[in-house]
C-alpha cells in the first residue's frame, strides 16, 4: 500500500511541478511586459529601446564615416540573430529526428529520475522542447528581417528622412531578439524538465529571480539615466562626430 501511493505521487508530481513552474515564469513576463508599457523607463527593455533611438538619432546627424561605422555594428547584430536561428533549427531538427527515432533506449527513462518517466511524458517533454526552439528560431530570424531592413535604409541617399523607420527597425529587430532569448529561456527548464519536475520548478523560481534583477534596473541605474537627461542640453550645443 505504501509503494503504490510512492509510484502515484511520483508519476504525477509532474501535473503539479511543472505547471506551477510555466505559470511563474508567464506571470513574470506578464508583470515586465504590463510595467513596460505603463512605466518603459523602469525597465531594462525601456531603457535599452531609448539608447537605440538616440543612437540612431545621432548617427543619422553624424558624418559619412559614421554612418559606415553603424551599418557593421548593425551588421554584427544581424549576424548574431542568424547564428542563433541555425542553433535553435540545429536543435530542433535533432530533436525531431529523435522524436522519429523508434530506439527504446532512453536515459530519461531511469528510474532514478524522481518524475513521470512513460514513454508518453518523454514524447511530451520533446515537444514542449521543439516548440520552444522554434518559437526561439522564428524570433531571430525576424529579428534578423528587420535588421537587414535596417541595413538597407541606412544605405539609402535620404536616410535622414527615414529616420522615424529606422529607428521602429532597430528596436524592432531588438524587441525580436528579446522574445528569441526567452524563448531560449523557457527551452532550457523545459530540458531542465527531463531530469524531473523538482529541477524544473526550481530552475523556474530561480531564473525569475535573476531575469528580475536584469530586466527591472535599480535606483542607481534610475539615477544615471536621469543625470545623462539633465547634461542632454548642455552636450547637444557642444556639436561633433558620433562615437561608440
Amino acid at each position: 500500500m505504501l509503494s503504490a501511493s510512492i509510484d502515484f505521487h511520483k508519476e504525477y508530481l509532474d501535473l503539479v511541478l511543472v505547471p506551477c513552474g510555466l505559470l511563474i515564469m508567464f506571470v513574470y513576463h506578464l508583470f515586465l511586459f504590463y510595467r513596460y508599457h505603463k512605466h518603459p523607463g523602469t525597465t531594462i527593455i525601456g531603457l535599452e529601446n531609448k539608447d537605440k533611438k538616440l543612437w540612431v538619432q545621432r548617427v543619422l546627424q553624424g558624418a559619412e564615416s559614421d554612418v559606415d561605422r553603424a551599418v557593421n555594428v548593425i551588421s554584427s547584430d544581424t549576424s548574431i540573430a542568424t547564428y542563433l536561428a541555425s542553433v535553435s533549427l540545429t536543435l530542433s531538427s535533432r530533436i525531431g529526428t529523435w522524436l522519429g527515432s523508434s530506439s527504446s533506449n532512453n536515459i530519461f527513462e531511469s528510474k532514478r529520475i524522481y518524475g513521470d518517466t512513460r514513454p508518453f511524458s518523454i514524447f511530451m517533454k520533446n515537444i514542449c522542447l521543439l516548440v520552444a526552439f522554434l518559437i526561439a528560431f522564428s524570433c531571430f530570424v525576424q529579428a534578423a528581417k528587420n535588421l537587414v531592413h535596417v541595413n538597407y535604409l541606412m544605405s539609402s541617399p535620404d536616410k535622414k528622412r527615414t529616420g522615424k523607420k529606422i529607428e521602429f527597425a532597430v528596436t524592432k529587430g531588438g524587441d525580436f531578439s528579446f522574445f528569441g532569448l526567452r524563448a531560449l529561456y523557457f527551452a532550457l527548464n523545459m530540458l531542465l524538465w527531463f531530469f524531473g519536475p523538482i529541477p524544473m520548478f526550481v530552475a523556474s523560481i530561480v531564473m525569475v529571480i535573476v531575469l528580475y534583477y536584469h530586466d527591472i534596473h535599480t535606483v542607481s541605474l534610475h539615477n544615471l539615466y536621469c543625470e545623462l537627461d539633465g547634461q542632454k542640453g548642455k552636450t547637444q550645443g557642444a556639436g561633433g562626430s558620433f562615437s561608440y
